[in-house]
């Protein structure tokens, strides 16, 4: 990029990439910052360092890919009054990462209460930085899970977007800081909205992998998981597991639109990948969500020993990249 600025093209290299920090002032999300990235290669995209550094609104040449709903930015303050009603706060977002204790309903595992996909985005990341190089944009955080005589889990999340491209890599190092093991169970909850989905659009997969309903509801719609309806009135939701095995990664296509969203994953410490789907009216989204859980809740899991469980001082690492193009 500074070769722009040495050929006299720029004077500022904010004209193509800006990487600032913002503060909101009214709604439930006020005072909550966000750091607003810009590429030139025709990415922007709000990163949340007051809930765990994940990622918001999210658009690609000026049109909107991913999907907010209809609460809208929370913030951690809002977070603590509805631990127990997560359908009021929950704000979807181009990344939600579940976890890092519980991933899918709220349970009670022993006498510890579990919150509704855990309490990661309620945890607000420090030690946050942003670097920018003539590559690319780095923005570095620690979040923590904490218990008075009981857990310590570190993440070190690192976000990578290039300056020229319009992708999002994130990088998260998972230690337990305890001499005790701990169960850990993530969904990374990647949201796209209109009007990249649409009835236009269709999923990709590999042909290698297997899918799996959730429910009896959902088992309603096999054969059509990677085809899209327009916006139902009542619609409810279904899900679908994927097993792949060797190739982890999905694409979801809008040809209308001319642009291919394509997601891969660390498959070897998220083996599953959930696909959400909703389309009623004014809640119309499709998630897609790699994961190391089957979404029955941390005391379901434990007991069917599905929990991947973290060593005492033990780190393990996972990846999700998504990457936006023209087709």
């Amino acid at each position: 990029m500074n070769e722009l600025v040495k050929k006299g093209y720029l004077g500022n290299l904010d004209q193509l990439i800006s990487v600032r920090r913002v503060t909101l002032a009214e709604g439930p999300a006020k005072g909550a910052d966000i750091i607003e990235v810009r590429t030139a290669g025709g990415l922007a995209l709000d990163v949340l360092p007051d809930t765990g550094l994940d990622l918001g609104q999210c658009s690609y040449k000026g049109v909107n890919m991913s999907w907010i709903s209809k609460n809208g930015y929370d913030s951690p303050a809002v977070i603590g009054h509805y631990e127990n009603e997560f359908s009021n706060h929950f704000p979807g977002g181009l990344l939600y990462t579940c976890g890092l204790r519980n991933a899918g309903p709220a349970n009670r595992d022993g006498e510890e209460w579990q919150p509704t996909h855990g309490r990661y985005h309620s945890l607000s990341a420090t030690q946050v930085s942003e670097e920018v190089t003539d590559s690319f944009i780095t923005i570095r955080g620690r979040i923590r899970e904490t218990a008075l005589f009981g857990h310590v889990l570190e993440v070190r999340r690192t976000i990578r977007i290039p300056v020229s491209g319009a992708y999002v890599e994130v990088e998260d190092k998972i230690t337990n800081l305890t001499p005790r093991d701990e169960a850990v169970l993530m969904i990374y909850h990647c949201n796209f909205g209109y009007p990249l989905l649409s009835e236009k659009a269709q999923l990709v997969f590999p042909e290698a992998h297997q899918t799996l309903p959730r429910t009896d509801f959902a088992k309603t719609g096999l054969g059509r998981e990677c085809v899209f309806d327009p916006p139902q009135d009542n619609e409810a939701e279904r899900v679908f597991f994927h097993v792949l095995t060797k190739d982890y990664r999905v694409q979801l296509e809008n040809p209308e639109l001319g642009v291919r969203m394509t997601m891969t994953w660390s498959g070897s410490t998220l083996p599953l990948l959930s696909e959400w789907r909703s389309m009623g009216s004014g809640d119309y989204v499709l998630g897609l969500e790699p994961c190391n859980t089957t979404l029955q809740g941390r005391a379901a899991e434990k007991a069917n020993g599905t929990a991947k469980v973290l060593k005492a001082y033990e780190t393990m690492t996972n990846k999700v990249k998504i990457d936006f193009a023209s087709i």
